[in-house]
This record gives structure tokens, sequence and C-alpha cells, in this order.
């Protein structure tokens, strides 16, 4: 596997990057990694020196976008930037994966226009995976990407979520819920009410119906659709509480297991290629969650089997 990193991406750059990958590379002895940024700043870092140079490929790429760079233009205005120059690697196939903690919108932006999206996919999205109190895992999406959204775009959203759920995830057929103000099939307002008439006609998901603000952490459902603007609101109240707790001293089982470096990254849903997308706070841990979860979405065939499902 050949694992692209973004070492000059996110708050804690290059450090967290570079221990990080030391983490990951343990767990993953049969990859190659690929790491893209400031070549003689990497070289030099005193986390790289450790490293087994054998399975490291320095890429040099000497601009950095930062988060005030407006993401539209700035993949096009730094075309040598370690985000630029990863997705162009992944989309000429000399990678298979690139993650970074860097500019979200520019990861998205760049990998629509690098990667291209899936034919048939109207909006690429992003997720986020949230723990549920029995032990599952529940995807959710869009948290943020799309922030308004029509009927037949949560629709895709739906079935995105579905496959990635089954096979990331293993579950055999994904519940999958409509995020609403209530269960009944009349509740919400236009879009929600629009997308429950085209979501439960859809054979190729299982879907259960509307699912409640309170049963978003049940495990009712293994993949909740929405626009990106609840998502982001929904996902950042979780960190939210997470953080409030480790304030206040509060230590719980289920409740630590809102810690984002639990999950490290999420992949863009509905592009060619793998992209994944991390937190810009992320410490090594979550570099190293990132990895991993990396080489899961690209040994999955994410992106081939989604293409297949749109064809």
């Amino acid at each position: 596997m050949r694992i692209g990193l973004d070492v000059s991406g996110g708050d804690f750059a290059p450090t967290a990057n570079l221990d990080g990958l030391a983490l990951a590379m343990d767990h993953l002895q049969e990859s190659i990694f690929y790491l893209f940024g400031k070549e003689d700043e990497i070289k030099k870092h005193p986390s790289f020196i450790g490293l087994n140079k054998d399975r490291i490929v320095v890429v040099n790429a000497p601009e950095t976008i930062s988060y005030n760079d407006h993401p539209a233009r700035a993949v096009f205005k730094k075309p040598k930037s370690s985000i630029s120059v990863g997705l162009n690697w992944l989309s000429t196939r000399k990678i298979d994966v690139f993650a970074s903690t860097g500019n979200t919108g520019a990861m998205l932006v760049g990998s629509i226009y690098k990667s291209t999206t899936i034919p048939g996919v109207v909006r690429p999205c992003i997720t986020s995976t949230l723990p549920a109190i029995n032990g599952d895992k529940t995807v959710l999406l869009d948290v943020g990407s799309n922030a308004d959204c029509k009927a037949d775009v949560l629709s895709q959203f739906a079935v995105l979520g579905s496959i990635y759920a089954k096979h990331v995830f293993s579950k055999k057929n994904p519940k999958v819920a409509l995020l609403n103000i209530g269960e009944e099939e009349t509740k919400g307002n236009l879009l929600t009410i629009a997308a429950h008439e085209l979501l439960k006609h859809q054979e190729d998901i299982n879907f259960i119906g509307n699912i409640e603000g309170r049963d978003i952490f049940s495990g009712k459902a293994d993949v909740i659709v929405c626009d990106g603007f609840t998502g982001n609101i929904v996902l950042k109240q979780a960190e939210g509480i997470f953080s409030l707790m480790k304030q206040r001293g509060i230590s719980d089982v289920y409740f630590d297991s809102f810690n984002y470096e639990n999950y490290g990254g999420t992949p863009i849903l509905g592009i060619r290629g793998n992209v994944i997308i991390g937190h810009g706070i992320s410490n090594d841990i979550a570099i190293k969650n990132m990895l991993l979860h990396s080489y899961e979405v690209a040994s999955s065939g994410l992106a081939k089997k989604i293409k297949k499902a749109f064809k």
C-alpha cells in the first residue's frame, strides 16, 4: 500500500505528523509512506531521524496552504503546496491514498478537480463517525461540505453512507435514517419531507425512517443522513460535550470515545480517489489513526465500489 501524508498540514505540523507516522508504521508493516512537504524541513526534523527510510519517500512541496487561504483558489494559486502535489500524485496513481489535516475546503475542492467526481454523484461529501452507546459506530453525513442541499442530494448521501458502512465498518445491511424533528413521515421542513419520500422508495438501501436528535447516539441507525449545516452542528456539539467533561475532570468510558483522536480522519465520498481528511488540531495519536483508516479505506476499494453503485 502506498500511503501519502501531508506533513505540512495541521496546527502541530510537522512534529505531530511525523510522530504519528512513526506510530502508524509499526502497524502497517508492508506499506510505503510518501511524505509531502518542505523536504529540507522534513529531513532535518528530529522526529524524522529515527524512521525507517527504506519505507519512506519524501516529495518536496515547498508551499503551504493555510487555513486563511481561500479554498477554491488556494489549490490553483499554490501548485507546489503539499495538498496540491499530494492530490496530483493521487490522481496519477503514484499513491493509493492521500491523507491531510490541512485546509478542509482546499482538500475538498482540490479532490473534486484533480481526482474528479464519480459520474452520477451530484455532490461529494464528508462524514463523521459517532460512537453509539451500544458500542457500534454510526456514520453521520454530511458534516459540513454541503451546507445547503436538495432532496436528491440527501438521497445520494444515504447511498454513499451505506456503502461506506458496509465495506469499511463491515455492516452487512446498514440501517439508514434521516435526521429530523420527529419520527413521522409528515414531520420536518420541505427538505426532509421531500427527502423522506425519495428515501423510502430507494431499493438499494435499508431505510428505517426518521430519527430524532435524541437518538443519534442510540445505535438505532448505522447511517444518519442530513445536510452539512445540521451535521456540522451535531459534530461540534459532540466535540463540545467531550471537551466540557474533560474540563470538569469527568472520566467515563463511553464519553471518552467521543475523543476525535480515536477516529483520526474521514474519507471524501463520491470522488474517484481515496482522500482522507483529518482534524486540524490532530496530535500524533490522531495522525496515527488517520493513517490506519487511510489503509482501511484504500484496502476496501471504497471508491471503486461507489463507482460501481452509481453506474
